[in-house]
């Protein structure tokens, strides 16, 4: 049987907003992101969607929205680790101009399309591996489930690179995930396949065009 997830990425922090990568950095949500926090909660409670579990990464951002989450459906959240973003070992707390301008030569294999650990962290394949791995364990633990995971854009691109079927850039393939959005994968054993991406309806709804926030992912070049 096969595992419905939802993926959600955790909510707006100052950091998403002035373009400072994260990474493993544990930045709390900003106002911004607890109202949107709030939103996504709430339209999963009224929509009566109904979770045999909850996981979040551990770092604040997304553990924050996770619990509002929770705390709308009644379900306790557990933390996993190995959801956490992308880790950008000397490059987390830095903008991509500092990276560019204090550690040139990394950035020019970045752009030469040479997936290179960040910072001597990950590199996007070390990521991929591990969040799939993770979201595997997951679907192998709740077969013919329904789970919430909260974690992050990067962590989410490359999920649904791998339920899409895509051995390539996942950040390229997936251009933006938005702040508290939902995509929907189901996960049996190797076979996965992708349902709603990027949605962000309950957002969008507001009409306020500040909770509908698009900054970029850590390891998003700008260009893309």
């Amino acid at each position: 049987m096969s595992t419905t997830i939802l993926l959600i990425r955790h909510g707006e922090t100052d950091w998403n907003m002035i373009g400072r990568w994260q990474g493993h950095a544990d930045v709390p949500l900003n106002a911004i992101g607890l109202q949107q926090a709030e939103l996504v909660a709430n339209r999963l409670a009224t929509e009566g969607h109904r979770f045999d579990a909850i996981y979040s990464s551990d770092l604040a951002r997304a553990s924050a929205t996770a619990r509002a989450i929770g705390a709308d459906v009644k379900v306790d959240v557990q933390l996993l680790p190995s959801l956490r973003e992308i880790d950008l070992g000397t490059w987390s707390g830095l903008t991509y101009e500092e990276i560019k301008a204090k550690f040139p030569e990394e950035i020019a294999l970045l752009d030469q399309n040479i997936d290179m650990p960040r910072g001597g962290g990950e590199s996007l394949s070390d990521l991929r591996n591990r969040v799939v791995e993770a979201v595997t364990a997951l679907g192998n633990a709740h077969p013919g489930q329904t789970l919430a995971v909260v974690t992050h854009g990067g962590c989410i691109r490359m999920l649904l690179a791998h339920a899409d079927n895509y051995a390539g850039d996942g950040f390229k393939r997936f251009p933006h995930i938005g702040n508290t959005s939902i995509s929907v994968i189901e996960v049996q054993g190797n076979h996965w396949t992708m349902g709603m991406v990027n949605d962000m309806s309950h957002l969008t709804a507001t009409n306020e065009a500040e909770l509908i926030s698009a900054p970029p992912d850590d390891a998003e070049r700008p260009a893309l």
